[in-house]
């Protein structure tokens, strides 16, 4: 079986497969997993759809995640998967491990991750682990290898470049007047990525993230 059946009906909910892989032992997954899909934004058109639905009109705080929960939670309980999340921790799965086991993610020339789709746009709305071992696709070459890399010299406040990241100069620049271009479209350094560019994520869906990333008391 292929990921096809299940990439068309995710579509629905403009979700994709951003990446898949069939588990070890040492990948911290169920042991009845034998294929773990991990979901993302499928772009245009997500931001819009996840906005209409109930989460962002009840006024509770964490809509985005709260949606994904309800979705890819539904979706599972269809497939006969096991539904797992980046947040909700401690203990938090590990995403990122997952996302480089995928071969469909790199850690990019500033050290964020970056995917062949997404680019430093990269996001992940939850997994599905699940019991039957599907066929998977050939893994795509990693951008970076053939990019100028202008995200080495984006960031305004030089906080994120090839030497590391200062997140202490990040929040500070961020509550300056300059930094409110970030705070409304998004990280610089994502968006200098072409493959990111391509990718068609809103402005509006940074801003949310960022709001939420300049907020969080353990960034």
């Amino acid at each position: 079986m292929s990921c096809a059946p299940i990439r068309a009906r995710i579509a629905v909910e403009c979700l994709d497969i951003f990446g898949a892989f069939h588990p070890g032992a040492d990948d911290g997954l169920p042991a009845d997993c034998r294929t773990l899909l991990l979901l993302g934004p499928k772009e245009p058109g997500f931001w819009p759809h996840v906005t209409a639905a109930p989460e962002f009109t009840d006024s509770r705080p964490d809509p985005l995640d709260r949606w994904s929960e309800r979705v890819i939670g539904a979706l599972a309980e269809k497939l006969g998967a096991t539904a797992l999340f980046p947040f909700g921790g401690p203990p938090h799965q590990p995403f990122i491990a997952w996302a480089k086991r995928s071969g469909r993610a790199w850690v990019s020339p500033v050290g964020l991750l970056v995917h062949d789709v997404a680019g430093l746009m990269v996001s992940y709305r939850g997994a599905l682990a699940l019991p039957e071992r599907l066929d998977l696709p050939a893994l795509p070459p990693c951008p970076c290898d053939t990019c100028t890399q202008p995200c080495l010299d984006a960031c305004p406040a030089g906080a994120l470049t090839a030497a590391g990241y200062d997140l202490a100069a990040c929040h500070a620049f961020l509550d300056t007047p300059p930094g409110a271009d970030c705070m409304a479209r998004g990280c610089r350094v994502r968006r200098a990525c072409p493959v990111s560019r391509e990718y068609g994520r809103v402005p509006e869906q940074s801003g949310f993230h960022m709001t939420a990333f300049h907020r969080c008391p353990c960034a």
